[in-house]
């Protein structure tokens, strides 16, 4: 095996190759980064790696001499990498070691015995294209309410509903629930599939892939690669791609949650009430709520209580319906106020002990834009 490629796009992708290494693998080549070359087609040099979870795979164009593959330590290839001079990178195998050279920069790394590495899974059929930034703010605003104990596994997921034209993403942990909805495009029109992806996994494939301006999501509703979804956009002149397996578990049927009717709508200039909250809740305990009193044009945010510290504020809103006092836990009300892209946030209760719905609004009078919606659970307020 021996190449040479630019060293910015090598550098760039053994990182995203390297990203979904595994910290403590249960066997030592799942550690290594597999590197294979080819003298046919544009992509001749192609970095994968894979841990039985996730798989990660970058096709690049570099100029191959001799053909072959190696397996080398995927985090100390990055780092290296990572502090190249900026000149061609020439890489070869010579006996048991990979030889680097950049400039008058020389490295010599230990191979592994890459006939114990694992085969890659196979890439599902194409189930369509989406904007590759659209789909990564969509999953941004999903991942917001996505579990983060895995002893629930099934809520530690983000649900992929395909309908047709529309993909739904949903994601809970119990306490709070994000539900976006985009439009893509699909490759038959009456598409329809669901899946569990793993939340971690889905926010940091959707942030990577947006070098491209499209992403092609691979999923099989049945058959072969069922269990697997996959995702794969350009990149340095070359692929990426990515597959991971889907979570097992049945994903709780959350959509009824809500709520049809509002008896009270309020409307806030978004980015001074994050202000607001981060000020007050400043005092408030640990595991106490913030509390919001909205009432004929005004909401009055207050927090703390008896002999302790406290505190208080009130912002400008457009409130219509009845007046409502409620509280929230202020870093969960913050993570949704943060995934709202609009200027103006829409509250819409229906009673202070129920969810309210968060959403985005163009302006104080505007009615709310329902691509997002994020709804959160209210805090028992202290007396």
């Amino acid at each position: 095996m021996k190449f040479r490629v630019e060293r910015d796009v090598l550098a760039d992708a053994v990182a995203w190759a390297a990203r979904s290494l595994p910290v403590r693998p249960s066997v030592p080549v799942l550690a290594g980064l597999l590197i294979e070359t080819s003298s046919d087609g544009a992509g001749g040099l192609v970095l994968s790696t894979f841990d039985y979870e996730t798989s990660a795979r970058a096709t690049l164009p570099a100029d191959v001499s001799d053909e072959g593959r190696a397996l080398v330590s995927g985090r100390l290839l990055a780092d290296i990498c990572r502090s190249l001079p900026n000149k061609p990178v020439e890489m070869s195998v010579e006996g048991t070691k990979v030889s680097l050279l950049c400039g008058s920069a020389r490295f010599s790394l230990q191979t592994m015995p890459v006939e114990e590495y694992p085969a890659l899974p196979d890439m599902p059929a194409a189930t369509g294209t989406v904007n590759s930034e659209v789909f990564a703010g969509a999953v941004s605003q999903a991942v917001t309410a996505a579990g983060r104990d895995d002893m629930l596994p099934v809520l530690t997921g983000v649900r992929i509903e395909i309908e047709g034209s529309r993909i739904s993403l949903l994601a809970t942990d119990r306490f709070r629930l994000s539900h976006r909805e985009l439009t893509w495009e699909p490759g038959a029109t009456d598409a329809a599939a669901t899946a569990l992806v793993p939340a971690k996994v889905l926010a940091d494939t959707a942030k990577s892939l947006t070098a491209g301006s499209q992403v092609t999501i691979a999923l099989a509703s049945s058959g072969a690669g069922e269990g697997i979804i996959g995702f794969e956009g350009a990149a340095g002149g070359g692929l990426r791609r990515t597959t991971t397996r889907l979570l097992d578990g049945e994903f709780p049927k959350v959509r009824t949650l809500f709520p049809n009717k509002h008896l009270t709508i309020a409307r806030v200039d978004k980015a001074s009430l994050i202000e607001s909250v981060k000020r007050v809740s400043l005092v408030a305990e640990r595991n106490t709520a913030v509390q919001m009193a909205f009432c004929e044009g005004v909401l009055t945010l207050d927090a703390g209580s008896g002999d302790e510290a406290q505190a208080s504020e009130s912002l400008e809103a457009s409130v219509e319906g009845e007046d409502i006092t409620t509280g929230f836990n202020p870093q969960f009300l913050l993570d949704g106020l943060g995934a709202i892209e609009a200027p103006v946030v829409e509250m819409a209760f229906t009673q202070a002990s129920k969810p309210a719905v968060m959403s985005g609004a163009g302006s104080l009078e505007a009615d709310a834009e329902l691509e997002f919606r994020y709804l959160l659970m209210p805090r028992r307020l202290l007396s």
